[in-house]
């Protein structure tokens, strides 16, 4: 199958990129890596009028540290982002998260802005974003928004990008020298949509955790995190009683969706026993 005919028109900075949104409106769609639009656009799930393509904006693949605050543009690929040692140093979770995004080709051509605007609920970077406490940076030609992770995903490839905004760039506080990132999935097979995943940030003081972000993926309509299992935490050690209690406290808050092959039932036991391992990994990585 082909798409639609279609309008090509490649944007040379953000600022014409989102006087193009604001001309087309609606028609309009945003190219930047194209792995995930294109084959929607070949099957005619998605029919614009409009590309706008942002792949040639050298402002919006940048990586920069300052003040504390990693921000990366949302135009950079995965690979560039994997291949950074500012982000192995800063953010080592997304470092851990990206070998696990379908393959090398996918990786060498899709961007961290395009997954997040995306909002697939399988997808390994929006939970990585819950958990980092990231900020979500969007343009129009108002100016731009800052919008904390957890409120710009709202559901199932849904989030709080208006038509006439661009993604132009993510922040997110700098790893704490008390910090310990860890990122897991469950699959079939390498490459494969996970059956569950997680992403978790967590502080210690004193052999004791301090703070607990535990955010999971391909489990609900979207990126999830799960607070309740992370106040568990809080003020304990990871003892294996503890594991067992927290593991069992993320279960149950979640609200489970099932996919094509696996049931809520499997989704809710599998987050269980994934909870059970990363937390397992970081008590051994302590000691």
């Amino acid at each position: 199958m082909k798409p639609h005919l279609f309008q090509y028109i490649r944007a040379e900075s953000t600022q014409a990129a989102i006087a193009l949104l604001e001309e087309f409106g609606e028609d309009a769609q945003i190219l930047a890596g194209g792995q995930s639009l294109v084959p929607t656009m070949a099957l005619r799930m998605a029919n614009p009028e409009t590309l706008i393509d942002i792949s040639a904006i050298a402002e919006l693949q940048t990586i920069e540290l300052s003040d504390g605050v990693l921000t990366i543009g949302a135009g950079c690929r995965y690979v560039d982002v994997l291949n950074s040692d500012l982000v192995a140093k800063s953010a080592p979770l997304l470092c851990q998260a990206i070998p696990y995004i379908a393959h090398d080709a996918i990786r060498n051509r899709g961007t961290i802005g395009g997954s997040l605007a995306l909002a697939d609920p399988a997808s390994e970077l929006p939970a990585c974003m819950l958990a980092l406490d990231a900020v979500i940076i969007v343009e129009s030609k108002d100016g731009q928004r800052k919008i904390p992770a957890g409120d710009f995903f709202q559901g199932t490839y849904f989030t709080d990008l208006a038509e006439n905004e661009l993604l132009v760039a993510i922040e997110m506080p700098e790893i704490a020298s008390n910090q310990i990132h860890k990122f897991y999935e469950i699959s079939r097979r390498s490459g494969d949509y996970a059956i569950s995943g997680g992403a978790f940030v967590l502080t210690h003081e004193d052999g004791c955790i301090a703070d607990a972000r535990l955010a999971y993926f391909a489990v609900s309509d979207c990126a999830v995190l799960a607070t309740k299992a992370g106040e568990a935490l809080v003020g304990n050690s990871l003892s294996s009683e503890i594991i067992e209690t927290v593991s069992d406290i993320a279960a149950g808050e979640i609200e489970f969706f099932a996919d094509l092959y696996n049931g809520e039932a499997m989704k809710k036991q599998l987050t269980k026993v994934l909870t059970r391992r990363m937390l397992t990994k970081i008590h051994d990585g302590m000691n």
